[in-house]
């Protein structure tokens, strides 16, 4: 394997990047995110060196694959012909040979078992230096009449093809991919996230996610909660009480419940699944598209703790029977083995994992309570526990993980921890078990998920006992990362979701984390805070358009047009709204949406539509501005918005029956069709908007070990823009595109509100804001050409 070093190479002539260094912003004089029309590779690679000039993909270039084709070659090639098709309408065929012509242009990838990628590394003097990059490195190599993607592994095949297709752009009409070498491998082999088995409606978003975001940015691990979530079919009590749970849950609006005497019991975890059942068939189909892109797949089955799943319907096994829904089994009845390692054996025939994470977090159960444990060490029930089912999973050759929390007193006490609930009850709850208990009675292999990294200590800790670790809520902030990641103990890490696995709480909440967590861990070029928070900037508009499944009209090739809204403008740059000016907007056209704004050097003009929100004690803002014009048959309404202050944007999780209101709703667009239907159009903090001064607060200072960044970094479904013509004086805007539902019938106008009454996730009244518009777009209707022809050839 070779050093872990950095290169970045450039040989970019004046001819074919003449713009280059005035088109690079910030940091990304690298290569991996620069303007708009200059390629990018995301996680940083190793190794770049361009080359003068492109390769020009068109229908005449054929995707080789050899005679004796393997499955994996197959794999790439169709996926190259989707994505060529999909994004760019390009149709490329697929071509069986085992030659490589001198006189076509022709895409090639595979490992060096392909005879056509052996040829051609062999041709190049290519071997040797693959063979020192390792399972999971690669070499792409892009060159006058074709691009290569090889490798010594599939794996490192596919992370090639993953490098290759960011490359892929289109330019002034063309498809093109610069002349590069790129010389590429990870730095961690463990590269994962953690997340709850989606729900079945949430399926197809689930497959997009893995193939056009875990497999794109080179993750190789899949954590996966499933708790009662599978159709079991020795225990269909287990489905019915899950089910039965999640809805009293959701329809209580409750996220957890409480124990006897108001204790405080462990998150529920009931959005697993969207609170249904899979069939085992569906789980199949899941785990085997998600391991065609070479990642592991670790099923999280909850034991001992978080435990709700197995006993909404077996109280009888539970140490707390006077729960209302308990959370933990007792580790003294025979019984709860014998149901607990019933789900494991039916999860382990569906799935076939090579590990298993046994949960083993949070142990808030109150001690002294349960008859069948009263009196026993309960850190000897800890260990017990562990033993049982570590040797029950040994004898099937299935590897274990599980969250280490309580094998450090560091982090989870000695002996116990006294609580006291609001009614006044006191009751102890188990701490961490001794060192001694961890050095005696803990097997080494068992891999621990650290969330506790906050303190290096606990990892040095973790390190001393003789454990292999990876960062469990892993965060892109991270102190001390260049060190941490060359100490032996540590493989990797994954960040995680603690909500239902859908698009809108992956894309409101989670983006950031994974990508920055991303790059940590395969690249050996880690990135500052204020640089990630670019570059996730910089890479949402692809990252949504992948997990959306959808091209938006503006990205379509359809016209974009500026509606005229300043009939409606009711504030100047002179006027103070909130503590923000609107001088120094710049007065030209912004962003590819083509937004043109009003000059603010007309200073007796008014530049822009203010709309007040929530608390306005002194009512000095409007709360509507009505009837903005439209008249037109549009595909899309994008609309150039930004609010005056912070706002709210909770984690999903703090609202599992209503993840949408995590988000406050500073108001709303309501558009008026012709025959009179109303549709609204939420504006929600972190969601299509965010406020105009959001790069003006210090990222490099956030609080290190909590779950999950910031909720003002980005706003998934809007584009940022900088709309300050002072570098030095930032005006933050996002371009949020509104795709129309009613394409054939005409929008009359738009009314924009101010909410004056929401409130948000502890149900407070939000502050007072205000929504600040400069502009609004809208795409057109495609005209139909006219088609002229003579009539004698209309049969011809």
């Amino acid at each position: 394997m070779r050093q872990k070093n950095f290169i970045c190479n450039f040989q970019i002539s004046t001819k074919g990047f003449g713009l280059f260094i005035s088109l690079v912003t910030i940091f990304f004089a690298s290569h991996f995110a620069l303007a708009n029309d200059i390629p990018k590779i995301f996680p940083i690679p190793n190794e770049v060196k361009y080359s003068e000039g492109d390769f020009n993909l068109d229908e005449t270039t054929e995707i080789l694959i050899p005679e004796n084709a393997s499955d994996n070659d197959w794999f790439l090639a169709r996926l190259l012909v989707a994505e060529l098709a999909n994004l760019y309408l390009v149709p490329v065929h697929i071509i069986q040979s085992d030659n490589i012509p001198s006189n076509k242009k022709f895409i090639l990838m595979g490992s060096i078992s392909n005879i056509l990628v052996n040829k051609y590394c062999s041709r190049n003097q290519m071997m040797d230096e693959l063979k020192t990059l390792g399972d999971e490195g690669y070499i792409l190599n892009i060159v006058d009449n074709g691009a290569v993607v090889a490798s010594t592994s599939e794996a490192g095949s596919l992370y090639g093809f993953e490098s290759l297709r960011q490359l892929i752009t289109k330019r002034t009409g063309k498809i093109t991919i610069p002349k590069v070498k790129v010389i590429d491998y990870p730095l961690m082999p463990f590269r994962g996230i953690r997340l709850y088995i989606p729900g079945r409606e949430n399926l197809t978003f689930f497959k997009r996610f893995i193939r056009d975001f875990m497999a794109l940015y080179k993750f190789n691990k899949l954590i996966l909660e499933v708790n009662g979530a599978m159709r079991l079919d020795k225990h269909p009590e287990i489905n019915v009480g899950s089910v039965e749970f999640a809805r009293e849950m959701n329809y209580s609006r409750r996220g957890r419940p409480e124990g006897p005497g108001n204790q405080y019991q462990n998150s529920s975890h009931h959005d697993a699944a969207d609170g249904q059942i899979l069939e085992k068939e569906e789980v199949a189909d899941l785990v085997n598209y998600i391991r065609k892109f070479h990642i592991e797949v670790i099923p999280e089955i909850p034991s001992l703790m978080h435990s709700y799943y197995i006993l909404n319907r077996h109280r009888e096994l539970a140490e707390i029977k006077s729960a209302e829904w308990p959370d933990t089994y007792c580790p003294s009845n025979p019984e709860s083995y014998k149901l607990v390692f019933d789900v494991f054996d039916e999860y382990i025939e569906v799935i076939q994992p090579k590990m298993i994470h046994l949960g083993k977090d949070e142990w808030r159960m109150p001690v002294e309570i349960c008859p069948l444990c009263k009196g026993k060490d309960y850190r000897e029930l800890f260990v017990q526990d562990i033993q049982k089912i570590y040797n029950y999973l040994q004898d099937k050759g299935i590897k274990v993980g599980m969250w280490g929390d309580h094998l450090l007193e560091s982090v989870r006490e000695k002996g116990f921890r006294d609580r006291k609930t609001s009614s006044g009850y006191e009751y102890k709850i188990p701490g961490a078990i001794t060192p001694e208990q961890v050095i005696q009675s803990i097997s080494k292999d068992i891999l621990i998920f650290n969330w506790f990294w906050g303190d290096k200590n606990n990892d040095l800790a973790l390190e001393k006992f003789g454990f292999k670790q990876v960062y469990g809520n892993f965060r892109p902030n991270i102190s001390g990362w260049d060190k941490r990641s060359k100490w032996s103990s540590v493989l990797g890490g994954a960040p995680s979701s603690w909500a239902g696995t859908t698009e809108f709480n992956f894309g409101k909440d989670l983006l950031f984390d994974f990508l920055g967590c991303g790059n940590l861990l395969w690249s050996q070029r880690s990135l500052s805070q204020s640089e990630m928070v670019t570059t996730t900037r910089y890479l949402m508009p692809e990252v949504r358009r992948y997990l959306s499944g959808e091209n938006l009209p503006s990205e379509d090739n359809n016209d974009i047009v500026s509606i005229d809204i300043s009939t409606h403008f009711n504030t100047s740059n002179r006027k103070n709204i909130l503590g923000i000016s609107l001088n120094n907007l710049k007065s030209e056209q912004v962003g590819a949406k083509k937004f043109v704004l009003s000059d603010p050097e007309l200073t007796t003009d008014n530049i822009a539509i203010v709309i007040g929100t929530g608390e306005d004690p002194k009512g000095n803002l409007p709360d509507k501005v009505s009837d903005i014009k439209v008249n037109k048959d549009v595909s899309s309404l994008i609309f150039l918005h930004a609010c005056a202050r912070e706002a709210g944007n909770e984690k999903a999780y703090r609202k599992i029956y209503n993840f949408n209101d995590t988000a406050d709703l500073l108001g709303w667009y309501e558009v008026v069709y012709e025959d009179g239907l109303k549709i609204t159009i939420p504006i929600r903090y972190g969601v299509n908007i965010l406020d105009i001064n959001v790069c003006g607060r210090d990222r490099d200072k956030w609080v290190e070990g909590k779950t999950g960044a910031p909720q003002n970094v980005y706003a998934y479904k809007a584009d940022f823009l900088e709309c300050s013509q002072n570098p030095n004086d930032s005006r933050a805007f996002f371009a949020y595109e509104w795709k129309n539902p009613r394409m054939g019938k005409t929008i009359k106008h738009i009314t924009i509100n101010g909410s004056k009454s929401f409130k948000n996730y502890s149900n407070k009244q939000i502050p007072e804001n205000a929504i600040l518009l400069l502009a609004i777009n809208y795409t057109k209707k495609r005209p139909v050409p006219e088609v002229k022809f003579k009539s004698s050839e209309i049969n011809k």
